[in-house]
């Protein structure tokens, strides 16, 4: 069926504009919460944070992102979603820059979490508003691209950046002062949308238990809640693996941002490929395939050709650009597009937020990978059975 969002409509915005704003929103969507990594330590002693709080830092943006994914729909129907995107820009920009400007834990958590709050209403309402303006698959592979573009320079920037500013504060800073510069562009969307009608219209109602009754929803949910989750370890733990296993520091920080780059290479490809919609279940099963492969060769041979690893699980972390993609491609309506992004992302989220932590206590258990990486191999099956799952030329709207 032809993808009827791609379609002019009387009075629409540019599209050089709309590509000006979805780079500007997905680029700040994810240095805010991959950027604490490289320079927790620094903010550990920096604030007095206990070794405790520190671990449960690591754990906020998923957390965050499924609550606040659960509920951003429904803000959305008020205020429209032009106007939610640009909100939640500002709420993060704020939250992230007053979390530098404190000595105080709980005055750093508090924002840090208003932070996160704001990019987990752009993760859910973006796609949806993407879908409501047109040119899906050039925008979305815009996003999905920006997406992993911010998280990657969010990880490898803000220990640069702390140490030519001689402090982290300087570091995580500039990533509040990023999310400033969008703003301009977005209130000014907002303003100019704002008597719209279809602004409150194409959001409809919050997610319901609806969505959940559709397969295609529960599972693009699986999909992306074990990408995401394989995503986090992969940030938080991935790197000591590769030292565990005799490779330095600055070599595991560089396998690491290998790992990235092949995320970047395939969100730009992507979304084209899911609209010519020919091969797709193969390709979503070479991902569950590509990440046994990659987990087993940590598992017997992490030092011999690490790069080698790096690369199969890149190729592998290509589902999230492929489940991001997914949620417009499944969909016809903005307002079902809102509600299964809500679905997905808030649900999904909650449980990748859990596999951090699982995996820092099964390696504090055994004091080695090799039941953590097993395990991390084996769920590569639910990965490509959900992924062929969605895969499949259906629509979220015909499953209520």
């Amino acid at each position: 069926m032809p993808d009827a969002d791609a379609r002019p409509r009387g009075g629409a915005v540019p599209f050089a504009v709309l590509f000006a704003a979805v780079v500007l929103v997905s680029i700040n969507l994810r240095p805010g919460a991959s950027s604490i990594g490289p320079v927790l330590e620094e903010v550990r002693l920096g604030l007095g944070m206990s070794a405790g709080v520190a671990g449960a830092v690591t754990g906020l943006p998923g957390l965050v992102f499924g609550l606040v994914g659960a509920v951003s729909v429904a803000f959305a129907r008020k205020v429209g979603m032009t106007a939610g995107v640009a909100v939640g820009l500002a709420v993060a920009a704020l939250g992230l820059l007053l979390r530098v400007s404190t000595d105080s834990v709980p005055a750093f958590l508090v924002p840090t979490v208003v932070g996160l709050a704001g990019m987990a209403v752009g993760n859910v309402l973006v796609p949806a508003w993407i879908k409501a303006h047109g040119h899906a698959v050039a925008l979305m592979t815009v996003y999905g691209t920006g997406l992993v573009v911010g998280g990657t320079i969010g990880s490898l920037a803000t220990a640069p950046a702390t140490e030519a500013g001689g402090s982290w504060r300087a570091g995580l800073g500039m990533w509040g002062v990023l999310a400033a510069v969008a703003l301009p562009l977005w209130g000014w969307l907002a303003l100019r949308e704002r008597r719209s009608p279809t602004e409150h219209r194409v959001v409809g109602a919050a997610p319901s238990g609806r969505v959940a009754h559709s397969p295609t929803a529960v599972a693009l949910t699986v999909l992306f809640g074990v990408q995401s989750m394989h995503a986090y370890v992969q940030f938080g733990w991935l790197p000591q693996v590769y030292r565990d296993a005799g490779i330095s520091a600055s070599h595991a920080g560089a396998l690491q941002a290998l790992l990235s780059s092949v995320g970047i290479a395939g969100a730009l490809a992507l979304p084209t490929v899911i609209e010519r919609g020919r091969g797709l279940q193969v390709l979503a099963l070479s991902f569950g395939v590509l990440l046994v492969l990659g987990y087993t060769g940590l598992l017997v041979a992490p030092a011999t050709v690490p790069w080698l690893w790096a690369l199969v699980l890149g190729y592998a972390g290509l589902a999230f650009p492929f489940a991001i993609a997914m949620i417009t491609a499944r969909t016809r309506h903005p307002s079902v597009t809102a509600q299964l992004s809500g679905f997905v992302q808030s649900v999904g989220y909650a449980l990748a937020a859990i596999g951090p932590f699982l995996v820092g206590v099964v390696h504090d258990a055994t004091g080695g990978w090799t039941l953590v990486l097993a395990l991390l191999a084996l769920t590569g099956i639910p990965l490509a059975l959900a992924g062929m799952r969605v895969a499949r030329p259906t629509y979220v709207d015909d499953e209520y």
